[in-house]
């Protein structure tokens, strides 16, 4: 039977269990897919031991990523752009990693907002680690203006070394003006998840075809998504991110492309309604 995972520190708030475990079951297949709470100082021995525990891969998520990726023999182009690895499988013997935050990111729009990518200019907010998963897509895209908004200016300036032309950094106070021509804003912080504080922002002079999507699921209408909905704006929640980066690694492991379907969001819809994962 193969077995899979999902790791962090710490875990028992992921999702993931009911994702893949919903798909095993749909699809008839033999197998297992558990979350791992694996301590950073122990996340190294973890690794080296999948093959001989019964794993076939994994997801890595907070705080393990990048560690993950400096343990891989192999990554994708998405891992190596983005600097870290989400997905472990393993290939002719070798430890692999990918990142699928990025399919998952444009997936997730493609599904909710078909032909999104038609204009070219994106506002990205924040820039974490989760932003660099974000900026990949959007530049893998081919959008040719993708403007960062972060408060400490240097982080955002750091990321758009990183990624080169088109990419530019700003500070926080630019944000006013930066919102008027964006065809696509991005809030890639935890600003407005349950719990945090929330992001406010001005929306008033934004353009009426412009989308506005988010990143946090927890609440689903994020304050940002409420405020775009309230001002006549196309948004879409984050959740479908969370499914379709799901998505490569069940295939890696399993062997079976499974499809993101309304069942499956509701019944992480159902989860999340039964009160947040501590």
């Amino acid at each position: 039977m193969r077995k899979a995972f999902v790791t962090g520190y710490p875990i028992k708030h992921s999702r993931s269990p009911l994702i893949h475990g919903h798909w095993l079951k749909k699809y008839g297949l033999e197998g297992s897919y558990g979350a791992v709470e694996v301590a950073p100082e122990d996340f190294n021995d973890f690794v080296s031991t999948l093959q001989q525990n019964g794993y076939v891969g994994g997801n890595v998520t907070i705080p393990h990523k990048e560690m993950a990726f400096a343990l891989c023999q192999k990554r994708d182009p998405a891992a190596e752009e983005i600097g870290a690895v989400n997905t472990l499988w393993f290939e002719n013997g070798q430890l692999r990693g990918g990142n699928t935050d990025a399919y998952g990111f444009l997936a997730n729009l493609d599904a909710s907002s078909p032909k999104w990518d038609t204009h070219k200019t994106a506002l990205v907010l924040g820039a974490g680690g989760a932003s660099r998963a974000i900026i990949y897509a959007l530049k893998q895209r081919g959008l040719t203006d993708i403007r960062i908004v972060n408060r400490t200016p240097a982080r955002a300036k750091e990321l758009a070394d990183r990624f080169g032309s088109g990419i530019s950094a700003h500070e926080w106070a630019a944000l006013p003006e930066l919102l008027d021509d964006a065809s696509l804003i991005v809030n890639t912080t935890s600003l407005g998840m349950e719990g945090k504080e929330s992001l406010a922002i001005d929306l008033s002079n934004v353009k009426s075809d412009s989308l506005v999507t988010d990143i946090v699921y927890v609440p689903l209408e994020t304050p940002l998504l409420k405020a775009a909905r309230e001002a006549g704006l196309k948004t879409v929640d984050g959740l479908g991110m969370l499914l379709h980066q799901a998505v490569p690694g069940f295939e890696y492991w399993f062997g079976m492309r499974p499809e993101v379907t309304s069942e499956l969001r509701d019944l992480i819809l159902a989860d999340m309604n039964g009160g947040p994962k501590k």
